[in-house]
């Protein structure tokens, strides 16, 4: 099946927040506001995976000059500053019926390139520990454990360098 990758526009804050709410447990997940913020506010910085027409997966991100990536306020893009040189990402997100089709490669591989072509030095994110090794594909460095408690769990800090 072909896959597109668009940049997220308001009329996708359901599908995106659907994604959210089914791909992350609990409090891991960000509100339907929190989502329609990020879209509304750096579009730029949101995309989106579709297969026939239905959004499956998601990548969003904010932009920073200094990264604090335990700092919750940030995923509301409160510290958010579009001209920052680092990439935050706070959702990297697949419909678990999607999952494992290569979807979510195809979406951080797209991001990569997006912000590379925006000029921005570095994608930083968390991830659990599982996820390690699938971040390191793609060129992230683990930088060891996040001081973050977001959704009451253990995090790692991670990041990529851009040229």
């Amino acid at each position: 099946m072909s896959l597109n990758i668009r940049q997220a526009t308001p009329l996708d804050i359901g599908a995106c927040f659907h994604i959210e709410s089914n791909a992350y447990a609990g409090d891991e997940a960000a509100s339907r506001e929190k989502i329609a913020t990020r879209i509304n506010t750096y579009p730029e910085g949101f995309l989106i995976a579709e297969q026939q027409e239905q959004v499956v997966g998601i990548i969003n991100a904010g932009a920073a000059f200094n990264v604090e990536l335990s700092d919750e306020d940030f995923k509301s893009l409160i510290g958010h500053d579009p001209a920052g040189p680092n990439m935050v990402v706070m959702s990297v997100a697949v419909l678990p019926e999607f999952q494992h089709q290569g979807i979510g490669v195809a979406l951080v591989k797209a991001f990569i390139a997006h912000v590379t072509a925006m000029h921005k030095k570095a994608i930083y994110l968390i991830c659990q520990e599982a996820l390690i090794g699938w971040y390191q594909q793609f060129g992230f460095e683990d930088l060891g454990p996040s001081d973050s408690t977001h959704g009451g769990l253990a995090w790692h800090e991670m990041v990529l360098k851009l040229d």
